[in-house]
């Protein structure tokens, strides 16, 4: 049997590698004796038919997993694989064989098919014709599956989901507010529910039997450092050096990334209210490492806030921040569109 778990979401993939590994094990090996993970980066041809050829006097099937094939420097290993199980008589019925590799991808547009392969760099290649014929014959087998990135909206449902099995509970817009500070990388959005489930688990021991884990907003705000914050610090940064157009450029990045109005301008608000605190502290000598203390502040967010609050007066951050409360008046009563408003706010700073 031949199984082909191939694109850039590695997670997914690993998640479904490790299911098939164990129903293996729970169903055929319970001693693991007969499983082999190959790294195809670095083997040779020698080392894969070898494995995949082998049979057991023990148990009836053998698991073999072959990792990366498609990096592999040998140009010739991928005739040979392919010759190989083109012979169909050369296959032994009762093993399995898993390729797994997360720098192959199919890009598909409405008229053709891209076939690609992600270089160390991050960038997107098409694939050569020797690795091409492989990864054709690969991926229209019965087990092929392709995992892409998620986009916010299913990595905000993947995510309550995540959280359902690992004894939490969150709700969708929770979610959203999880995704929308970290993007859609699940390895960080996983490490994360991990994080909050413990939290939780440490302050409210009663419910970890209940199974009613639950996080919240709050939790999330106060304990998530992610992508968000890396990204104010650059829209706060583009807003002190004047550079109206970057700020409304980055403005509109974290609309697309799927962050709501609302939590937008409180994270603006925040972030300004941290910067006027900052900004205060320093002008009465206080050191970084006393800022993050007194205000109760991640180290980075001090020692950023410092940096930025160079740029400002304290009499225009107070000025800034009378206008994002305004703002915040004026959208809960129905009188302003947030970003219309902090756009105008940004042209006028």
């Amino acid at each position: 049997m031949l199984i082909f778990l191939y694109g850039e979401d590695s997670f997914r993939s690993c998640q479904k590698l490790k299911e098939l590994k164990d129903k293996f094990i729970r169903d055929i090996d319970p001693i693991e004796n007969n499983i082999n993970v190959i790294n195809g980066e670095t083997a040779s041809w020698q080392d894969i038919g070898q494995t995949i050829s082998a049979g057991s006097l023990l148990v009836k099937k053998r698991l073999v997993i072959i990792k990366e094939i498609f990096s592999s420097k040998i140009p010739s290993i991928f005739k040979q694989i392919l010759d190989y199980f083109k012979d169909r008589r050369e296959i032994k019925d009762d093993n399995i064989i898993i390729f797994q590799d997360s720098r192959v991808k199919i890009k598909k547009t409405k008229i053709t098919e891209k076939f690609l392969i992600i270089d160390s760099a991050g960038k997107e290649k098409p694939l050569p014709k020797q690795p091409l014929e492989l990864f054709k014959f690969l991926r229209e087998q019965p087990y092929a599956q392709q995992f892409n990135y998620l986009n916010n909206t299913e990595a905000a449902s993947w995510t309550k989901r995540e959280f359902a099995k690992r004894g939490g509970a969150i709700s969708l817009s929770t979610a959203q507010l999880l995704v929308g500070l970290v993007g859609s990388d699940l390895w960080q959005i996983s490490n994360e529910i991990d994080k909050l489930i413990n939290y939780q688990s440490a302050i409210q021991p009663k419910l970890i039997k209940s199974g009613q884990i639950a996080v919240s907003e709050e939790d999330i705000k106060n304990l998530v450092y992610g992508n968000f914050n890396e990204n104010i610090f650059t829209l706060t940064d583009a807003i002190s050096r004047k550079n109206k157009a970057l700020s409304i450029s980055l403005l509109e990045e974290q609309i697309k990334a799927g962050l709501s109005s609302s939590y937008l301008l409180n994270m603006f608000i925040r972030q300004f209210k941290i910067l006027l605190q900052v900004k205060q502290a320093v002008e009465v000598g206080h050191s970084a490492r006393k800022i993050a203390s007194e205000l109760k502040i991640h180290p980075f967010v001090a020692q950023k806030g410092i940096s930025q609050a160079r740029y400002f007066s304290l009499s225009v951050l107070k000025n800034i921040i009378s206008q994002l409360t305004k703002i915040d008046y004026e959208m809960k009563s129905g009188k302003t569109d947030i970003i219309i408003a902090l756009n105008l706010l940004i042209a006028k700073i």
